[in-house]
């Protein structure tokens, strides 16, 4: 069994094993040997061991993971071997050849050493191989374009594209390998720019001084910013937390409530939901791929908002990402199967029409009312849902009041009704045998017609958007009085031509011409001005009569007008 080291490298914990650390040791301190110049060695040593950091992240899948020897190699493969130590070379003789290949960078950073006010034009020139100045002229151009809206994208990016500090960072924004020559190289490289400043520090000293305000007052307004937007992405983050886990959480609940676990398989509850479920599909399975389906994209949700929330959140981990993709795919799929399986069930419509005589003829009354039935419901009243209902033998049906009732004339001796009961199928037959399973009554006694204001049909014949139309057709002089519970069922637009209108109930309508003559209406003013009116007003003595002559004022009250004011209009 080998001994476990625990290690800080570059801020980070790592568990290596006794081998890998003894090599690990002993590759830094070639490293350290083979600098050319002692110049910064420190510095660059804490670079190469930030990136040996990085390098470890990558392969490690959790925080108890054991780096062995075989990681080691790989990163000493990417990181290369020192070109010049002191040590046996014994002691790599067993180190991966270095074939040459380095890893090619493509990651954004901010150009903070040649800034003008964060780096953000300088690291996009780096990233597309552009000088900065022509990022910049692009910057102005599209801020004049679109009114200002790319300064806010310019904020944007100064928060999240990092800058560019450590020499790792520096060699991935120009697209450097991170190796030890170049970390070296590039120490230098900066030393020498430092050197190079300070010798000519008189000579730059006043375009220092304008590049140094310009900057500290750009790096001010930057640090505000960032504090406004860190305070926007705690509080956003925190509702992303609350409304990706409450949903998740309701719909888990859901899930127990729609039978998944057969809690209420026997309720009412179900069996509403197995009448409107045409698919036939288990609603377990329709639970369980809804639960997967919208829940799956909240919890992502509600994941993302506590990593902005805590810093170094450590991942699910790729295992647990592509078991949530594949159940979220797996559900999209099979709730979209399912629903096109609903729609193709309700695809067609047809309708079965049946005629009936209605004995009346012109000279008659004839009184239309619905009926209810109190097994079911004492409303009456049009609704275009459903219910479920116990019939007289104790069985289950659908219940639903979505009848229409349309008047109309006819030029016909006699009166007839027609009954269209009408249903939806996966095709025109199953549709029709639908629409014949409805169960629909009426009667005629003594002059008043009883249509049923409701229908009913098996509960195995499913939810099919079944619905009835009743069209009567009454000949020309035929007296009709429609019962008031009978607004709502003809209540129709003008596209059914129904002659009945809303507010006739209850009196005599005469069907002349095509229409409905009201013989028993109250008369309405015909006169808006209202001149067939009078007013009188007698206060003691004072006297004041209005009507179509005029205005007479007695003021004394003696009986003669003392102020009269003849109407313009009277004779």
């Amino acid at each position: 069994m080998k001994k476990t080291v625990n290690i800080n490298l570059a801020g980070t914990f790592f568990h290596i094993d006794e081998d890998a650390f003894g090599k690990l040791s002993r590759y830094l301190d070639a490293i350290k040997k083979s600098l050319s110049d002692p110049q910064g060695g420190d510095e660059i040593i804490r670079d190469i061991e930030g990136r040996i950091a990085e390098l470890f992240s990558e392969k490690i899948e959790s925080n108890t993971q054991v780096i062995s020897t075989s990681e080691l190699d790989e990163v000493i493969a990417v990181m290369g071997q020192p070109e010049d130590y002191s040590v046996d070379e014994e002691i790599f003789e067993d180190a991966p050849v270095n074939s040459g290949t380095r890893a090619n960078y493509n990651q954004l950073f901010r150009d903070i050493d040649n800034k003008f006010i964060s780096g953000v034009s300088s690291g996009l020139g780096h990233y597309f191989k552009i000088d900065a100045i022509w990022i910049r002229l692009i910057w102005i151009f599209l801020t004049l374009v679109t009114s200002g809206m790319f300064i806010l994208i310019y904020v944007l990016l100064w928060i999240l594209m990092p800058a560019a500090v450590s020499v790792s960072d520096k060699l991935k924004m120009n697209r450097e390998a991170v190796t030890i020559s170049n970390i070296e190289k590039k120490f230098k490289e900066g030393y020498e720019t430092v050197a190079d400043g300070i010798k000519n520090a008189d000579y730059d000293k006043y375009g220092q001084k304008i590049n140094k305000g310009a900057s500290g007052f750009f790096d001010t307004l930057g640090k505000i910013f960032t504090t406004i937007f860190k305070i926007f992405g705690k509080f956003f983050g925190l509702l992303m937390v609350i409304v990706g886990f409450t949903t998740v959480i309701a719909l888990i609940v859901g899930l127990f409530t729609a039978g998944t676990l057969g809690i209420y398989n026997d309720g009412a509850a179900m069996d509403f939901v197995n009448v409107v479920n045409t698919s036939d599909a288990p609603i377990w399975l329709i639970s369980l791929m809804t639960l997967f389906a919208v829940g799956i994209p909240f919890l992502a949700l509600a994941i993302l908002g506590l990593k902005i929330l805590i810093k170094n959140l450590r991942s699910i981990g790729w295992t647990a990402k592509i078991v949530l993709i594949v159940l979220w795919l797996a559900s999209l799929i099979g709730i979209a199967i399912f629903g096109i399986h609903q729609i193709t069930e309700q695809a067609f419509e047809e309708e079965v029409i049946t005629e009936h005589i209605i004995p009346v003829q012109a000279g008659d009354t004839l009184q239309l009312a619905m009926r209810s039935n109190n097994l079911y419901s004492k409303k009456l009243r049009r609704n275009y849902g459903l219910q479920l209902k116990l019939n007289e033998n104790k069985e289950q049906v659908i219940y639903s009041s979505d009848i229409r009732l349309i008047v109309r004339s006819s030029k016909d001796s006699i009166g007839r009704m027609l009954i269209e009961k009408k249903a939806d199928g996966s095709s025109s037959i199953d549709a029709k045998d639908r629409a014949d399973a409805i169960n629909y009554g009426f009667s005629m006694e003594n002059g008043k017609l009883l249509l049923d204001g409701y229908l009913t049909t098996a509960i195995a014949q499913k939810f099919r958007d079944q619905e009835i139309e009743i069209i009567l057709y009454l000949p020309e002089g035929v007296i009709l009085n429609a019962d008031e519970n009978t607004v709502t069922y003809h209540s129709n637009s003008s596209y059914y031509n129904d002659i009945l209108d809303k507010g006739m109930e209850g009196y005599d309508l005469l069907i002349e011409n095509g229409e409905i003559n009201c013989l028993d209406c109250p008369e309405e003013d015909k006169d808006e001005d209202h001149n067939d009116s009078e007013v009188n007003i007698d206060i003691d003595n004072f006297k004041m009569n209005i009507d179509n002559n005029g205005v007479d004022i007695d003021v004394d009250g003696d009986g003669e007008s003392d102020i009269k004011v003849k109407n313009k209009n009277s004779n």
